[in-house]
């Protein structure tokens, strides 16, 4: 029989430290790591879903209202109305407002965007917009995550199959499990010299996304802008793939909207829109009166789709342009945005209240008034079941 080896008490005291010092790094990880300094608190029970509206109410009143200095936009996920303030995500009840889910990091909210039926929280590091998150609508359960290289001002715009965080010196696209799919420009971490860019020294005034396609007014050194149309999905996502780049002759550009035939871009120095074929060539122009955009909204300009059409605020009136040939079909002046379809209308901020348009021809046909509490600036409308959503500037208000 082997008799048992024979520990000494150096022997114990060597072992106890090694335990000790195994938990106390073990301690100072955790202190130190993101599980710490993150807070997820999901919803209890999933947010049902909510019938689309049959018809337009005679009357709307505010319902609820929540602060939300992050969104440009309102943001519906899934079932779900997401805000964002400071560091906290909130999924909100679309009838009562109330929180069902929360999650928050002790880092600050660069912006959140939606796509997939999920919401997607940016965070800020000290250098950029690099930490993301995103959040199921229903539940706020946590799906994929990445780092990326997004600027401070970013902001997020999907078409239905990926998503483009936007920037100044450079954009990059994301699929629904937030694998990067294309980078265009200069990141703040450039792994090639010039990033396989055939324009390094350009930057980004303007982006708009359609049809897994992004179109970039670029501001380049001796030119007098640039629209750029890129592929959302190329090849290989460090050797971006053009449409087609042509230079604007104008710089004062912004791109109003993208498909998988032609790109729209608004010259204000002209009062002017150009529609671009994918070689390049102007297919259409048209006159129209140009305000200052919202600047939280896409970058320069404000553009929805909705029912198939594409509704484009100006600065100054609505316009909406056909989803194929991108050509203007009927424009209702005096608005605060691009408008919502909502009960088989379309609804557009006006300053009295909200606009009751026919959709196909632009017809107002009423106005529901809206006690806005003073506020006059840029409206942005979304909707869930029967409930009207405005970002006013901070704040997001729900009207039913």
């Amino acid at each position: 029989m082997v008799r048992p080896e024979r520990r000494t008490r150096t022997d114990l005291a060597v072992v106890a430290l090694i335990v000790g010092a195994v938990l106390a790094g073990s301690a100072v990880l955790w202190f130190n790591s993101d599980a710490r300094a993150t807070v997820s608190e999901p919803a209890a029970q999933p947010i049902p879903e909510l019938p689309a509206a049959t018809a337009v109410p005679e009357t709307l009143s505010e319902a609820w209202r929540a602060t939300s200095p992050v969104t440009p936009v309102p943001v519906v996920a899934g079932a779900g109305v997401v805000t964002g303030a400071g560091n906290e995500v909130s999924g909100h009840d679309p009838l009562t407002g109330q929180v069902v889910w929360r999650y928050a990091r002790d880092i600050p909210l660069c912006t959140v965007g939606a796509e997939w039926n999920r919401a997607i929280a940016v965070y800020r590091k000290s250098e950029n917009c690099s930490e993301v998150t995103s959040l199921r609508g229903a539940t706020g359960v946590r799906g994929p995550q990445r780092n990326a290289d997004a600027e401070f001002g970013t902001q997020l715009l999907g078409d239905g199959t990926y998503v483009t965080a936007t920037g100044k010196s450079s954009f990059e696209s994301w699929r629904s499990d937030l694998v990067r799919t294309q980078q265009f420009g200069m990141p703040p971490a450039v792994k090639n010299p010039d990033n396989n860019m055939k324009r390094p020294d350009c930057t980004y005034s303007s982006i708009a996304v359609g049809d897994e396609r992004v179109g970039a007014v670029e501001a380049c050194p001796r030119e007098q802008g640039r629209i750029t149309v890129l592929k959302a999905h190329p090849e290989e996502d460090e050797k971006p793939e053009e449409i087609f780049s042509v230079v604007l002759g104008s710089e004062s550009a912004g791109v109003i909207a993208v498909n998988d035939k032609h790109v729209a871009v608004v010259l204000r120095d002209r009062s002017e829109v150009v529609v671009y074929n994918n070689d390049g060539a102007v297919e259409n122009t048209f006159p129209v009166r140009v305000g200052t955009p919202d600047l939280r909204a896409n970058v320069q300009v404000e553009s929805t789709s909705k029912g198939g059409r594409i509704y484009w605020h100006t600065g100054t009136d609505t316009v909406a342009l056909d989803p194929e040939t991108l050509a203007p079909l009927w424009t209702t002046p005096d608005t605060l945005g691009p408008g919502v379809g909502f009960g088989g209308k379309l609804l557009v901020p006006v300053t009295e209240g909200l606009a009751v348009l026919d959709a196909l021809t632009g017809n107002r046909e009423r106005v529901i008034p809206v006690d806005r509490a003073g506020y006059t600036g840029p409206v942005q409308l979304n909707a869930v079941g029967p409930v009207l959503l405005e970002q006013r500037g901070d704040a997001l208000v729900a009207l039913r």
